[in-house]
């Protein structure tokens, strides 16, 4: 295989590195590098730990979606329960934490589905897709300043808000053509089962 068809011929090389600003959960980074060609470019991008979002499934086949104001696009968005990892944890267990955590649900089965890039000209966020099923109900534990409002939906009116542009966010358009993929039988998840009354010390 040739540079070309591996894609080294297109690599950039970082020749310096710098912080343009470091808060809280993000930091910009502005690299200088060098092209292929040799010439010197600025990148700026968002270092981000990484997340997990979660497609919950209910017994009667919808899905636990929730309504939650995203306040850079100044709108309330539907989503499929999401959200960063913490340090040195787990795809499984942080997912199993956000569910539980948002929308008061435990599952006894996961899938991981894989990993999206959501933002690759600017960010480095991967987001770790799981199938959750066997769900029982109960009490949500809410971040402080956090309001979410947790709902059911058939996935033929998930569909339809997709298709009428009312639902938009990328990492949930994903989680539904992924789902697809697998009622299709062109995806055959691997089903883990987890104890789902000790989830808070399940395997990471």
């Amino acid at each position: 295989m040739s540079q070309h068809e591996d894609g080294r011929a297109l690599h950039e090389a970082c020749v310096e590195a710098g912080v343009a600003y470091a808060g809280d959960f993000l930091k910009v980074r502005r690299d200088r590098v060098r092209l292929p060609d040799g010439r010197l470019a600025q990148r700026e991008y968002i270092v981000h730990p990484g997340a997990v979002m979660v497609v919950p499934l209910l017994d009667d086949g919808r899905f636990v979606l929730e309504r939650q104001f995203r306040y850079p696009l100044g709108r309330v968005m539907i989503e499929f329960p999401a959200g960063k990892l913490d340090p040195g944890e787990s795809g499984l267990r942080c997912a199993m934490r956000e569910l539980r955590e948002e929308t008061g649900y435990m599952a006894r089965e996961w899938a991981r589905a894989g990993v999206l890039h959501n933002a690759i000209a600017y960010s480095t966020e991967g987001i770790e897709v799981w199938f959750a099923r066997g769900l029982t109900p109960g009490a949500a534990s809410l971040d402080e300043g956090e309001f979410v409002d947790v709902f059911a939906a058939a996935p033929q009116e998930l569909d339809a808000w997709v298709r009428s542009g009312e639902v938009t966010d990328a990492k949930t358009l994903i989680g539904l053509l992924w789902w697809q993929h697998w009622q299709c039988g062109r995806w055959c998840p691997d089903w883990l089962p987890v104890d789902d009354t000790n989830q808070a010390s399940s395997p990471p």
